[in-house]
């Protein structure tokens, strides 16, 4: 673990930018809020970025993210326990991750989200001042799928 970002957003809340040694946190966060055991295909990407937030030392939320192109970053998944939402932790690792993206120098900020499985995404990037770049049907997923992003 490293580099802890403290948010003024939540009282008690914290957001550390992790490393490997941090996986398997990611690994029970993500089954505990995704019900599934894949929590991306690949952690060996060029820029790979992982946040975890915690509320009283407890982790309850993580973002991850990589390049997807020279100067466009990827936020392939992220999420809170279903007991911490609504206090604004989504909000905050999606904040600190534009921050730390942006000084990296990336100039475009996208990521992918299922609107019927996961609203909340949808209304917290439209009201962050993301747009819509895409929309699809995932038939691994069986919804349809938007994409969303913002220019840095």
């Amino acid at each position: 673990m490293a580099t802890p970002h403290p948010s003024a957003t939540v009282h008690g809340l914290a957001i550390q930018e992790v490393d490997d040694s941090a996986l398997p946190v990611i690994h029970r966060l993500n089954q505990s809020i995704f019900d599934e055991e894949r929590v991306i295909n690949s952690f060996n990407r060029k820029g790979l970025l992982m946040l975890m937030a915690s509320l009283q030392d407890r982790p309850v939320g993580f973002k991850i993210g990589y390049e997807k192109q020279p100067s466009v970053f990827y936020s392939a998944k992220g999420g809170v326990l279903p007991e911490a939402r609504r206090q604004g932790i989504a909000r905050a690792l999606l904040e600190e991750m534009l921050v730390v993206v942006e000084a990296q120098g990336y100039r475009r900020f996208v990521f992918d989200t299922f609107p019927n499985k996961h609203p909340g995404m949808t209304i917290l990037a439209l009201s962050m001042g993301f747009s819509l770049a895409r929309a699809d049907y995932n038939h691994t997923y069986q919804d349809y799928r938007l994409q969303l992003a913002k220019e840095l």
